[in-house]
């Protein structure tokens, strides 16, 4: 043996990796922000790219995904009145079949209101529309625009031979307005199962989604799922609410001010106000916009005056006290909330945006408390025990 076979090997001689010398001389060459920086960007890249396939897989079966949201808040509605049917001895089925011919009839009975209030005011509203178009046109021509009644005709001239031009993308839009109205159907159809089984069987779809999960992991989800499920229910029981009042707020001051279609307009802000601050905002101003054609501009002030005393109340008034601490979202983020969900999902995304961020805040604070964890060592003792 010479003295070269007991000399040290140069660093990288060895094999591939076994250099920790090296590894560690090119960590101290990274400043240390840098390599945290590094660190949090490779992690933030994987959140980024789960989530990429999360919304495609969505927007991919956005039909059932829809379908099943919106089972889930009627569920969300109708689950508290049939626990309490079956708590003074009614039939589980029978609280089912009850609460779900409830809700059929009271969506008939405003769909019927609503015909009926169109029926009989038609006559008068397009009375009132003639004149209207009367009053439009003689303003235009003593304005200082100077539109006369030939220039503004040959306006509606030009803008009906622009639309026989495109009668062939009208037929073709026609197409997709009854494709459409086959997807809404088998919607509808996939909402009516999935409430049923909801009410049937809630609690053991959700064992079934729990025991997907590592069985130490499942305390966590089972805590945070329940605690999610109690806010939603919370949410769609005070918007219910918050709805009821903001139609028939802004219901009673088209009343008094004489607006043609007052009820339908109360129904439409009724459905609209689902969606949270937005929603009566926007059918707000279409109440604003019908004082101002068919009544005139005091009134159409005055209108604007009450969505705005209406909103404040819903604001102020109802969403502090009957809210409380259950959903804690907020208005700030509620607005850009429904703004994002509008953007990426349309009427979709801003209906069900609020409740999404409502439950998952309230998940994501449950498993960060970590008091799931005394009730998982629970569990681990008892199995141990039976052992």
């Amino acid at each position: 043996m010479t003295d070269s076979d007991l000399s040290p090997e140069p660093a990288g001689s060895g094999p591939a990796g076994s250099d920790p010398a090296g590894s560690d001389q090119v960590r101290r060459a990274v400043p240390v922000a840098v390599d945290i920086a590094g660190q949090w960007a490779w992690r933030l890249l994987a959140v980024a790219g789960v989530l990429a396939v999360a919304f495609y897989l969505i927007a991919t079966f956005k039909e059932i995904v829809v379908a099943f949201l919106v089972a889930l808040l009627i569920s969300a509605l109708l689950v508290p009145f049939v626990q309490f049917l079956s708590r003074h001895r009614w039939p589980r089925w029978l609280a089912i079949v009850v609460s779900l011919v409830a809700t059929f009839a009271i969506l008939g009975a405003l769909i019927l209101l609503v015909e009926t209030q169109v029926r009989a005011g038609l006559p008068s509203l397009e009375t009132q529309s003639v004149q209207a178009y009367n009053s439009f046109k003689n303003y235009l021509s003593t304005s200082p625009l100077q539109i006369d009644s030939s220039q503004f005709d040959g306006y509606l001239n030009q803008i009906g031979s622009a639309i026989q031009s495109h009668s062939s993308q009208l037929f073709s839009g026609a197409l997709t307005v009854g494709s459409s109205a086959l997807h809404i159907l088998t919607g509808a159809l996939l909402t009516l199962f999935a409430t049923i089984f909801i009410l049937i069987d809630g609690a053991g779809v959700w064992r079934f989604v729990t025991r997907l999960f590592p069985r130490r992991a499942r305390p966590a989800i089972d805590g945070a799922g329940h605690a999610g499920w109690l806010t939603l229910t919370t949410f769609v029981r005070v918007q219910l609410l918050v709805a009821t009042v903001d139609a028939v707020g802004v219901g009673l001051f088209a009343f008094f001010l004489g607006l043609p279609l007052a009820i339908p307009i109360a129904i439409i802000v009724f459905l609209a106000s689902f969606i949270p601050v937005v929603g009566a905002i926007a059918t707000g101003i279409i109440a604003v916009a019908v004082a101002l054609v068919f009544v005139g501009p005091v009134q159409a002030l005055i209108m604007l005056g009450g969505v705005l005393l209406v909103h404040l109340l819903e604001a102020h008034v109802l969403q502090p006290l009957v809210m409380g601490s259950a959903v804690k979202v907020h208005p700030l983020a509620v607005v850009f909330a429904v703004a994002a969900g509008t953007l990426l999902a349309g009427i979709p995304g801003a209906l069900f945006a609020v409740p999404t961020i409502a439950v998952v805040n309230v998940m994501v604070n449950f498993i960060a408390k970590g008091t799931w964890r005394s009730t998982a060592r629970q569990g681990v003792r008892r199995l141990q025990g039976q052992n």
